[in-house]
């Protein structure tokens, strides 16, 4: 837990996510670390995460819910490593044979990590769109568009 403001903070100054309360990244810790992962400096202190947790309605699939690399990390592979390892501990701990995630359309370094990842692991990619503008309750919202890639090996 001693990392939600870390990752509270990471995501308010990426100015692109959209952020959450302080205290779901609190939760989030606590609830969804075995399917979550935090990139340290030497220091200890972290400068990226991915959280994730595994769909109650579908045990075999990893949905990545946000993905942050501090702004002085960026540009290292920092992403692409913390997706790969997330993805490799959740096949080996809890039989995950699917990756799902939404991207804004327009979001091209989130674009660009997933559909690499899905090329690096010789899975399929599929894009449809999960939300359509008209559902969101709080105004004009851009679509997001579901990411699924599979099946991976184990």
């Amino acid at each position: 837990m001693a990392d939600g403001a870390a990752l509270w903070r990471m995501a308010k100054d990426s100015k692109v996510l959209d952020l959450n309360s302080s205290y779901s990244y609190l939760l989030w810790c606590r609830d969804f670390a075995a399917t979550s992962a935090v990139a340290r400096d030497e220091h200890g202190e972290p400068m990226g995460f991915i959280t994730g947790y595994v769909r109650p309605d579908s045990p075999h699939t990893l949905l990545v819910w946000q993905v942050a690399v501090d702004e002085a990390h960026r540009g290292r592979g920092l992403a692409a490593t913390l997706l790969d390892g997330l993805v490799a501990r959740t096949v080996t701990e809890r039989g995950v044979t699917t990756v799902e995630t939404t991207i804004t359309p327009g979001n091209t370094a989130s674009e660009r990590l997933f559909t690499s990842f899905a090329e690096r692991h010789g899975a399929r990619l599929e894009r449809e769109v999960l939300f359509d503008t008209a559902v969101f309750p709080d105004g004009p919202h851009d679509p997001e568009v579901l990411y699924r890639i599979g099946p991976l090996a184990p």
